[in-house]
């Protein structure tokens, strides 16, 4: 047998040119996946979904990748592997440049998610999968060139793979998105693979060449301890409940923000900081901190789930620590069972199969089996399972803190039914009201369950269940408004509510996407047919259809984005409302006389509707043919942002009549889309004009909200009915630079809305 001490390599690859592949090849990685992103949600109207199933897609191309460099290792020549791993690199750049593969044709409307995973695979699917093997390959070259020298696994540079998928998550949104138009981007992603091909031929070849005393002492070894089926399905399910929540968060986040790239990143960017923290050698937060950390977070989290409309900034902090903290504890217990160096391989590729099945179960399955996004705090109680199971007795303090965590959190919503709707807010006690009393002693017992659930961290099946009733107890808490029904699709969920509004003489239906109210209906019949929230008579969008319906007998209109209709009880006999929708659900929901009559009731001209993205369905329109076009998708929890660019502004103003009228309603919680509207009106060639209307206190009979609307016409003509209205005013397209279908800037959007509220932002 050969003495290891008798061999010497021919030349040892330097140990930072291994860390520097890894790095490079995650950067590119994840850099990819939220340009590819916003390459397709122009497609998909800019669904928080599209974010979801593209997640699934890159979770299974990277399962792929960890399967191609797992097989690789039947070749016992790292000379050969890295051959052919060259060779795999150069095959899978045909598909670059990057773009959209238009071979499946446009999206389909019964099965979106579908025909996103077929477009992504044939768009970024091979050069992707390659890159993704990259980081368990090199791993396995270094414990094969350099063995484990000075007590280095290679298991470490898996924390410099996440820190360069991490630091290009960051930049896309604070660098390279601002600063670089979509096809800036796609050419210097393009460029940064062939460099990467450069980078991996160097390293090919060190360690082609290279055959050191670490590496023989290793191959003559003892074989590696065998790897149980036990120890495979924990390493599954601990890399699948991260996975899930990931998910999960992202949907709860975007629900309530924008469907946009520099936010779906925070979560992704969290769950690899949990890698890079889990895999050093030294972590910076300890496992026992996170624990104690973790078991706080999640019991706050669950508490708070169903309060959807309280502090968002808060919500957001508790929901991402929440997260973070879990996903770390999972983690490290992964880390804490990983296998021997010569098994890291099989080890990716499982921890790459529980990726896949948490976010398929999130993106594919829950949609079909849930009615609403119940699969975040399911998975957030299950993990608490990963805990460590506690001592083997327990004491009396536990038991006692068991029946307060429970008996708080299920007396909570016995509590909140003593607030009825007829319920008044006129001082009871001091200064309180009823309803005061009640909503304090409610968050009371909440934040007395929480503290028992903290004090029982120690034992993971009472901490579960106590995090169980919680969950529970808080979601009927949470329904402070009665849920008459929801419904689910690709697109999101919809719930139907109703209020009580003592002007329209009693309950008004409320429809609902996340927390964004999408239309109202009164149920009283003298009001059931007036338009409320945003369609008042007195806002913008009253305004152009009074002055419209005033100058002609019979109007043709388009409207993108239907919600329950509203707009429809504008139209006369002899009118033809045309809705452009591209969630067949909310065609199916809002048609139903049982939940809104506007189109099948009040409607009195002919009502239709085309399924699809607008972009797509309105430029197949004839030119000419609209009077009025309402383009009213942008209050909305998902921002469609390329249905406001100049192409598309521009395209809409070819199908008016001469002198018709486009609206843009831009109200926005999150977002001030004011300023790009203006300029992208003006960069279209249009003649426009603005309105910020804010209603006084409801009159009898309505029920409004302040609205924010640009107008534009093809030509001064359009404009004549508003040109002496002193409501409107001329657009200045200084504010912003105008969007283009090459050029969005969210990010902006974003910091000009917080600017609003936190003057001492720059």
């Amino acid at each position: 047998m050969t003495s290891a001490a008798a061999v010497r390599p021919a030349a040892r690859p330097p140990e930072a040119l291994f860390a520097i592949t890894v790095f490079s090849s995650a950067a590119l990685v994840f850099l990819v996946q939220p340009m590819v992103a916003k390459l397709v949600l122009p497609l998909l109207g800019g669904s928080p979904s599209v974010w979801n199933t593209s997640m699934v897609f890159f979770q299974a191309a990277l399962l792929a990748g960890y399967g191609y460099a797992h097989a690789l290792q039947r070749i016992a020549s790292v000379r050969t592997q890295a051959l052919v791993h060259c060779a795999a690199l150069l095959v899978a750049a045909l598909a670059l440049p990057l773009r959209v593969n238009e071979l499946l044709g446009q999206p389909s409307v019964e099965h979106p998610n579908l025909w996103l995973l077929g477009v992504l695979a044939l768009s970024i699917g091979a050069p992707f999968a390659v890159l993704s093997a990259t980081a368990p390959l090199v791993q396995a070259w270094h414990a094969r060139t350099v063995g484990n020298e000075d007590g280095k696994e290679p298991y470490v540079l898996y924390a410099a793979s996440n820190l360069g998928s991490l630091l290009a998550l960051l930049a896309y949104p604070i660098a390279v998105e601002p600063a670089l138009t979509l096809a800036g981007q796609k050419g210097g992603w393009s460029l940064g693979y062939a460099a990467f091909v450069a980078l991996m031929a160097g390293l090919a070849l060190f360690v082609g060449r290279a055959r050191t005393a670490a590496a023989v002492e290793a191959d003559s070894s003892a074989p590696a301890p065998p790897i149980t089926w036990r120890d495979r399905l924990a390493w599954v399910a601990l890399a699948a409940i991260p996975s899930s929540l990931m998910l999960g968060v992202t949907t709860h986040i975007t629900t309530d923000v924008a469907s946009a790239p520099f936010l779906w990143v925070v979560p992704l960017a969290l769950y690899l900081a949990t890698f890079i923290i889990a895999f050093q050698a030294r972590p910076l937060i300890p496992p026992d901190v996170t624990l104690l950390l973790q078991a706080a977070a999640v019991a706050a989290c669950a508490a708070m789930l169903p309060f959807k409309s309280s502090n968002y900034l808060m919500q957001l902090g508790v929901h991402l620590a929440a997260f973070f903290l879990t996903a770390l504890m999972c983690h490290q217990t992964l880390v804490a069972r990983r296998p021997d160096p010569r098994r890291l391989t099989e080890f990716y590729l499982l921890m790459s199969l529980g990726g896949v099945l948490g976010g398929a179960f999130n993106a594919l399955l829950a949609p079909v089996i849930f009615s609403n996004i119940w699969e975040y705090p399911a998975v957030l109680a299950l993990s608490c399972l990963v805990r460590p199971m506690g001592p083997a007795k327990v004491g009396l303090w536990d038991w006692t803190w068991l029946f307060l965590g429970v008996a708080a959190a299920a007396f909570a919503p016995v509590v909140m039914t003593f607030i009825a709707p007829s319920t008044t807010v006129e001082p009871v006690l001091g200064n309180f009201s009823q309803r005061e009393l009640v909503e304090i002693g409610t968050r009371t017992l909440l934040a007395t369950a929480v503290v028992s659930a903290f004090l029982l961290r120690r034992y993971a099946i009472m901490f579960f269940g106590v995090i169980v009733v919680i969950s529970v107890c808080a979601q009927a808490v949470g329904n402070r408004v009665e849920e008459s029904r929801t419904w689910r699709s690709f697109f999101g969920v919809l719930e139907k509510s109703h209020t009580y509004v003592p002007g329209l003489n009693g309950r008004v239906n409320m429809l609902a996407h996340g927390t964004t109210l999408h239309g109202a209906q009164a149920t009283a019949p003298e009001f059931r047919c007036s338009p409320l929230v945003y369609y008042t008579p007195n806002s913008p969008i009253g305004q152009v259809f009074d002055a419209v319906k005033a100058d002609k007998p019979a109007i043709r209109v388009a409207a993108v984005g239907l919600g329950t209709g509203t707009v429809a009880a504008y139209t006369r006999p002899g009118d033809h409302l045309t809705f452009f929708e591209i969630d067949p659900l909310v065609v199916k929901v809002s048609t139903d006389p049982k939940n809104f009559s506007y189109t099948t009731e009040c409607a009195k001209g002919r009502i239709d509707y085309v399924l699809g993205d607008a972009r797509l369905t309105v430029a197949k329109q004839p030119k000419a043919l609209f009077d009025v076009m309402l383009i009213d998708a942008f209050s909305s929890d998902a921002v469609p942002a390329h249905l406001l660019t100049v192409e598309a502004v521009r395209d809409y103003l070819t199908h008016l009549t001469p002198d018709g009228v486009l609206i843009l309603h831009l109200s926005n919680r999150n977002l001030d889309l004011m300023g790009p509207a203006q300029a992208v009106a003006a960069a279209a060639g249009g003649v426009a004009m603005v309105q910020e209307y804010r209603p006084g206190d409801d009159p009898a009979g309505t029920w409004e909200s302040a609205e924010d609307a640009v107008i534009v016409a093809r030509s001064p003509a359009g404009m004549a009915w508003f040109a002496d209205d002193p409501r409107w005013r001329r657009v200045d397209a200084g504010k912003a630079r105008p969007w283009t279908d090459d050029y969005i800037n969210i990010a902006g959007a974003l910091y000009r809305r917080l600017k609003e509220n936190w003057t001492w932002l720059p």
